[in-house]
């Protein structure tokens, strides 16, 4: 390190071949051209070598302007390292904070921002979550009772719906308010047959109570003797005998239930020709559409004092009903409203009474069921009849017509949709 660079002198001057004293003495040592360069380990500038000019046809002024300063005729817009790809930050926005974009921070501290497709499978998840749960609540909540007679089993799967007068879990005010008596035990008002088959259409089939029929071990007797006689499981076995459809579910719901069903929901809307006043069971309906509350609707489905067709009269307002309430528990007003759900679930579960094997998963399937037969995409039909009024020991019955009832339940088992009777 004693000795000076090549071409320097004690005074900082560089000396190279041809140079004078004179042409160098105005000009600070670092920007006279003729200085020749410093070594790397010395250069001021940070030791940098410099970059020798590549090979290649030479530039005119404008074309290195442009590589220096860009098309926009800013510094940085396209010298050498925007040709290797170096990427150069844009400026930061005024109020920018360090890391965001546009400010030349870290890009690790970026916000991302949630993709739709991620949002809606986030909403997704979470309603799977909530009515997972609500499901689960649901099904701790059903009553069973062992109903089935464990006869082998037809094609597709049926469905026995009794719609029980008991006055379970009515109070005495309640009772008189609802029209429904004080009578103890179990009756049926009305007993359907929904039969799904394998991979066909519905079809739903009103069986009237007063339906004269043989029940096991009790002789011939009306349909909803066997309910009164030996409750589900003996309704079971005469309808299976009646019809050769074995039962794989049974659902009872009692007179609580239909009216905590339909608050639930909100009220079902029916229509009516004809003004209805039944005495019996309270109703009293002007004519024309008009929404039921929960104990109107109850009067609505047991009334047929008023009509002269008695029971087939009934059957029929009651699968009206029906088709009505499944609009409601599928409407957007029920499904979107998660009080309402809980609400129709709650109310659901404490109203039926289902067999051992019957889960809230079956009966989802029951009310697709449903919904199918009343939107049009299923059967609705009544067993054919031979005498709404056939004369037995002293009393009115309704004689089923066998031979076209047999057909009826042939075409069941076998897939087809049966013509609508009654």
């Amino acid at each position: 390190m004693g000795d000076w660079p090549t071409g320097w002198t004690r005074g900082d001057r560089p000396r190279t071949q041809g140079s004078s004293a004179a042409g160098s003495r105005g000009l600070p040592p670092e920007l006279d051209p003729r200085r020749p360069a410093l070594p790397p380990e010395l250069d001021p500038r940070g030791g940098r070598p410099r970059r020798a000019a590549p090979a290649g046809p030479a530039r005119t002024g404008a074309e290195r302007a442009a590589e220096a300063y860009g098309p926009q005729g800013r510094p940085g817009g396209g010298g050498p390292e925007r040709a290797r790809g170096t990427a150069t930050a844009p400026p930061a926005p005024p109020g920018a904070r360090p890391g965001t974009a546009g400010s030349g921070g870290s890009p690790g501290r970026r916000r991302r921002r949630l993709r739709p497709g991620r949002v809606l499978l986030v909403l997704l998840l979470v309603v799977v979550l909530a009515y997972g749960g609500l499901a689960l609540w649901a099904n701790g909540r059903l009553r069973h009772e062992d109903a089935l007679s464990g006869r082998a089993g037809t094609a597709g799967t049926t469905w026995l719906v009794v719609g029980s007068d008991s006055r379970e879990g009515l109070t005495r005010e309640e009772q008189n308010a609802l029209s429904t008596g004080r009578t103890e035990g179990r009756r049926t008002d009305t007993i359907m047959l929904l039969h799904v088959p394998d991979g066909g259409r519905p079809t739903l089939v009103s069986l009237p109570r007063d339906s004269w029929v043989d029940v096991p071990g009790q002789g011939e007797a009306k349909l909803n003797a066997a309910f009164a006689l030996g409750g589900s499981p003996l309704l079971v076995e005469t309808v299976e005998q009646a019809t050769g459809l074995t039962v794989d579910h049974v659902v009872e719901i009692g007179f609580g239930g239909v009216v905590d069903v339909v608050d639930a929901v909100g009220g079902v809307e029916v229509c009516v020709p004809d003004p209805i006043q039944d005495e019996r069971s309270g109703l009293d309906l002007p004519a024309g559409c008009q929404e039921l509350d929960g104990g109107t609707s109850l009067s609505y489905v047991r009334a047929r004092y008023f009509d002269p067709t008695g029971d087939l009269g009934r059957i029929r307002r009651q699968q009206q009903f029906v088709g009505a309430l499944v609009s409601e528990v599928f409407s957007p007003g029920t499904l979107l409203n998660p009080v309402r759900q809980v609400r129709l679930v709650a109310a659901g579960t404490d109203a039926v009474t289902v067999d051992e094997d019957t889960g809230v998963v079956d009966l989802t399937g029951l009310a697709r069921a449903f919904r199918a037969v009343s939107g049009g995409d299923g059967g609705l039909t009544t067993v054919p009849v031979a005498d709404p009024d056939y004369r037995v020991g002293g009393q009115s019955a309704v004689l089923w017509d066998d031979e076209a009832a047999a057909q009826l339940f042939a075409d069941l088992e076998a897939g087809r949709s049966p013509e609508p009777v009654g």
